[in-house]
């Protein structure tokens, strides 16, 4: 394919990554457009990109500016409360549902472990060659009411914890580490921003190795955070 045609993809691509809130670093655009096939019809190589980017690091992946960072200052906890326009967008580094007691989310976690579930009191085997990793087991552990609480980081690497004030669809502890949300309007009081269904768009995506790792270790941050000992 002609330089110019590879060009005019390129532009078509950051533009709808621009557009979805996540525009690409011209490195990042480069390596993407090397990995693909330029025959490949635009819009499921934006659908690809768009994949792509979700699941890569904020700060190796978008091109920062004024309006797509957190502004200085604004998860200053004497600040009593500040609103930014954005849209900024954000990836999820830690989740934690606090509408249920860290000792009861342990033990959600080893019955998962033990391949165990609940339909109302009666508790339930769960076959592993039946029900895979997203099996009903880990769906039901990963069920809550809220609200929970988020530590976002931003292109910068700026972090900030977030409360979700009204359930927002997508976010939870079955969510992925990793994965992007998009704020629009929001108010940060006392140094949390606020999350309301209005002001946040769920992107999703995931950063492999930090999931793997928060999942890997969350049972042992509850018992820290719920002062339990042992290895259970």
């Amino acid at each position: 394919m002609a330089n110019g045609n590879a060009a005019e993809i390129g532009s078509s691509i950051s533009a709808f990554l621009t557009a979805k809130g996540v525009p690409p670093t011209q490195a990042w655009l480069h390596t993407f457009l090397s990995g693909v096939r330029l025959t490949t019809p635009v819009i499921a190589l934006q659908q690809t990109a768009l994949f792509q980017i979700r699941n890569a690091d904020l700060q190796t992946s978008i091109t920062r500016s004024s309006t797509n960072l957190l502004p200085p200052g604004a998860t200053d906890p004497a600040t009593k409360e500040k609103h930014v326009r954005g849209p900024i967008t954000v990836q999820v580094l830690d989740i934690e549902d606090i509408g249920r007691s860290r000792w009861s989310q342990v033990e959600a976690l080893e019955a998962v472990e033990r391949g165990e579930t609940t339909k109302g009191r009666e508790v339930i085997r769960v076959v592993p060659e039946e029900s895979g990793p997203d099996s009903t087991a880990v769906a039901d552990e990963a069920k809550s009411s809220g609200p929970h609480k988020l530590l976002l980081q931003d292109a910068s690497g700026a972090q900030a914890y977030a409360m979700e004030l009204l359930p927002l669809k997508g976010v939870g502890v079955q969510m992925s580490v990793g994965g992007k949300l998009v704020l629009r309007d929001f108010t940060v009081a006392r140094g949390l921003i606020l999350l309301e269904p209005r002001n946040v768009e769920v992107l999703g995506g995931k950063v492999e190795a930090w999931d793997k790792k928060w999942r890997e270790e969350r049972k042992q941050r509850l018992k820290a955070k719920a002062g339990i000992g042992g290895e259970g």
